[in-house]
């Protein structure tokens, strides 16, 4: 599908990352991910995998939840960054573009964030997108449908975010897309949330809706590969959109987020998840949100994402 945003605003509309963030050891026999990854704006057209940030928590004010998430993107960088990286990895040009341009409201990032996205993939790339609230799925699917028709999008979270509300929140994003008719429910699938986390109301919206629920008591039951590949297999999609909400990890592995839960997936089962996504030729968007460090560990919540996307690279390259 064409789009009307011209490559050159690429680059207006956002800020390049911080040099000082791509650790190196400067050692030929141990490279680091910030000693192959380009953020060189000469290296965008040449790029096959593109990471972006959004830089921003206010849908997760909005939500009435504590803010934080705004910092992720630069403390999940600076993780990453140090990682070895994978002699996979090598095999594919990795380019960061750096962060979304944040706008004077929430309504107007999202605008600015999903032309950037529809560009970025209307290019060709596939894009690592770092979150920021949960509420970047909104702008993330609706640049992701502008260019590829149908999309099969799975949201990897406590909550369902369809949240009924007058204003875009973070809880609020995959009811947008639902209600405004970018996703087609029948290709919509939520999986690892809790009751605890979610309204009956919102349950039954989904199920009136036809969205596939899959509870954390359904991954239990079938295991991380017994859900996914029947997802995978039995749907035709021309492009896959992965949300993965880092509180859909329990708080022993991922304390670091912008609401915890003592019960979740492992940090193992969500690595099994990233791979399974960089793997799937389909996968054009992977979506990392939630993360406030403001609250992590020792980074360990940061560095878990970063693992995430050496995980998804890696099982890219090796396909």
């Amino acid at each position: 599908m064409p789009t009307n945003v011209d490559t050159r605003d690429l680059f207006i509309k956002t800020e390049r990352p911080d040099p000082e963030l791509f650790y190196s050891r400067n050692d030929p026999n141990d490279p680091r991910m910030g000693d192959i990854v380009s953020h060189d704006p000469t290296g965008y057209d040449n790029a096959e995998i593109v990471i972006l940030g959004c830089p921003q928590d206010e849908g997760v004010h909005r939500n009435l939840g504590r803010r934080g998430s705004a910092k992720a993107p630069r403390a999940i960088r600076q993780a990453f960054y140090k990682l070895s990286a994978p002699s996979e990895a090598g095999t594919h040009y990795l380019y960061d573009i750096g962060d979304t341009v944040i706008q004077p409201t929430l309504e107007d990032t999202h605008r600015v964030h999903a032309e950037i996205v529809e560009r970025i993939l209307a290019d060709g790339k596939r894009l690592i997108v770092l979150g920021g609230g949960n509420d970047i799925s909104y702008p993330d699917c609706l640049g992701l449908s502008r260019v590829a028709s149908p999309v099969l999008a799975i949201n990897v979270d406590s909550h369902f975010d369809v949240r009924e509300d007058d204003r875009p929140t973070s809880g609020t994003p995959y009811r947008q897309l639902l209600d405004q008719g970018v996703l087609d429910p029948a290709m919509f699938f939520e999986v690892a949330n809790k009751p605890e986390a979610n309204s009956a109301e919102y349950l039954e919206y989904l199920q009136g809706k036809g969205v596939h629920v899959h509870p954390l008591t359904d991954v239990r039951a079938k295991g991380i590969d017994g859900l996914f590949r029947p997802i995978l297999n039995d749907h035709t999609a021309d492009a896959i959109f992965w949300g993965i909400d880092m509180d859909s990890v329990r708080t022993n592995d991922a304390p670091g987020v912008s609401a915890s839960y003592p019960i979740g997936l492992t940090a193992e089962e969500i690595y099994e998840i990233a791979t399974i996504a960089g793997g799937d030729l389909r996968t054009r968007l992977i979506e990392f949100s939630e993360v406030n460090p403001e609250y992590d560990v020792d980074h360990r919540t940061a560095k878990l994402v970063g693992m995430l996307m050496v995980a998804a690279i890696a099982a890219t390259a090796g396909r």
